[in-house]
């Protein structure tokens, strides 16, 4: 095992830590100031470095903050702790922002400085274990029995034009394996191309997928190549295919079957060599049935089927994927990565992810900014995953959920004239804390509807609550809220409070 490294000026913290340590085990190398401390890293082979470096702050010849700095830019994942006799708000803030693993006051405790050393010892071999497995895999998607289906269904495709159909839940992670196809595929040289047919409107997507002739129609002022053209040469990936259009299915299902399309307005034949690999969570066969999806078209594409698992079905892949994406955002956000406890991740791979890997990825950039500290802990995950769930979602519900009957507390029958009638005190962390929480919740579920939604149950509340308070004369709940009479008979309407 790699040595523990300590600096620190004083030779009785110096003696004492290296006892303690070497009592349990733990190698150690001392150091008197941070010259040494960078000479000796300079030195050192990758087997001679530290295991981790144990740090004074305050040292002649440089601090230990400025050594933090330095040991980061050559050594970004070494768990640095920094120890001070001044223990002050500036200095931990300090030593967080530079990417310390913990900050240890003096005097402390020589047993729980002890634990703290060795906690820092487990994490740091845990992330070389992770490290190197990423290293040796670093395009693999997951290690799970089900996955790996899918990494050998990708290999036997990799010398193949084959169309592909690719199945599975929203958020699962179908571009990915298409992006994968492409890039071990004789097309790798050229364009990978992708559109999600049920994100561009109807009246749009012809022109998405074909492109059009200048004068089309209004608006249309030069000639503008189509996807198809676009990934010519490449691959062009048709993500939500379920969701086109019958009409344009007809024009999709002609280029398949001759490689020609004719742009919007135009009556030249355009010759495209495509690969089509498309992706639907939905499924064809009952769109099929329904009348919804074209049979022929179907064929034409399901001539070879991917289904890519949900997240919950490889639940032993989430600690490598969070870690991977607390990585990926901390780059994204130009901070120091987070590391994430076992306990943490035991918690996590018992959550049933509906908003499978996306949802994951959005919670571990969650993390990144509003975990405390840089080891994130069961209680740092977000509502819907951490201990905390079942008692933020009542306190949430009743601020957000509207109810046929509001429950009003009151002194009297009326507001005293004075306006000091009853005051109603938010729950737990206020109502804005649990606006906040709720809104989080349908985030990182993957909607699109949040303002909608969260406006809609904002004002019915509103309106229920005031109506409560005037025993459902809408004239006077109107001039409490601020509103005109029309405004509130019409949101009455809207939100189906009648």
């Amino acid at each position: 095992m790699k040595p523990i490294w300590i600096v620190d000026d004083d030779q009785s913290i110096r003696f004492v830590l290296e006892k303690a340590l070497l009592r349990e085990d733990l190698p150690t190398r001392s150091f008197t100031n941070a010259r040494e401390v960078m000479t000796a890293l300079e030195g050192a082979s990758d087997d001679e470095g530290p295991q981790i470096l144990v740090s004074d702050i305050r040292m002649p010849g440089g601090s230990g903050l400025d050594l933090l700095t330095r040991v980061k830019e050559k050594h970004p994942g070494l768990p640095v702790i920094i120890m001070t006799a001044f223990s002050d708000l500036d200095s931990a803030v300090s030593a967080f922002q530079g990417g310390a693993f913990e900050y240890l006051p003096k005097p402390f405790d020589l047993p729980k400085a002890i634990e703290l050393i060795r906690r820092a010892v487990e994490e740091s071999q845990r992330e070389e274990v992770a490290e190197e497995r990423m290293a040796a895999a670093p395009e693999m998607l997951g290690q799970a029995p089900a996955m790996q289906d899918v990494f050998r269904a990708i290999g036997r495709l990799s010398q193949s034009n084959v169309t592909v159909m690719i199945t599975g839940e929203s958020g699962s992670g179908k571009e990915l394996v298409a992006r994968a196809l492409h890039k071990h595929s004789p097309r790798a040289g050229g364009p990978f191309v992708a559109i999600n047919t049920a994100a561009i409107p109807k009246d749009l997507l012809e022109s998405e997928l074909f492109g059009h002739e200048r004068g089309a129609f209004t608006g249309a002022q030069t000639m503008r190549r189509g996807r198809f053209e676009q990934a010519d040469g490449g691959t062009l990936f048709l993500d939500e295919i379920g969701d086109m259009p019958f009409d344009l299915q007809t024009r999709l299902l002609r280029v398949l079957s001759d490689g020609h399309f004719y742009r919007v307005g135009g009556h030249n034949a355009v010759k495209a060599n495509v690969r089509v690999i498309a992706a639907t969570h939905q499924d064809l066969e009952q769109r099929v049935k329904e009348g919804n999806f074209r049979e022929d078209l179907f064929h034409r594409l399901n001539v070879i089927r991917l289904r890519l698992p949900a997240l919950r079905e490889r639940l032993e892949d989430i600690p490598m994927l969070a870690r991977h994406f607390l990585q990926q955002s901390a780059k994204q956000l130009g901070v120091e990565p987070k590391r994430i406890s076992d306990a943490a991740l035991a918690r996590l791979m018992t959550f049933g992810f509906p908003g499978n890997v996306r949802q994951l990825e959005n919670i571990c950039h969650w993390l990144t900014v509003m975990a405390p500290s840089q080891l994130i802990e069961p209680k740092d995950l977000p509502p819907e995953v951490g201990a905390g769930a079942a008692e933020a979602e009542p306190a949430a519900a009743r601020v957000a959920a509207p109810a046929s009957e509001p429950s009003v507390a009151a002194t009297g029958d009326a507001p005293a004239a004075s306006g000091g009638g009853a005051v109603l005190a938010p729950a737990g962390g206020g109502w804005e804390s649990a606006l906040e929480a709720e809104a989080m919740n349908l985030l990182l579920a993957g909607r699109h509807d949040v303002w909608e939604e969260l406006t809609k149950r904002f004002e019915s509340k509103l309106i229920l609550t005031a109506l409560a308070n005037t025993r459902g004369r809408r004239i006077e709940a109107a001039q409490k809220l601020g509103i005109g009479r029309n405004t509130i008979t019409r949101k009455i309407q809207e939100l189906g409070l009648e």
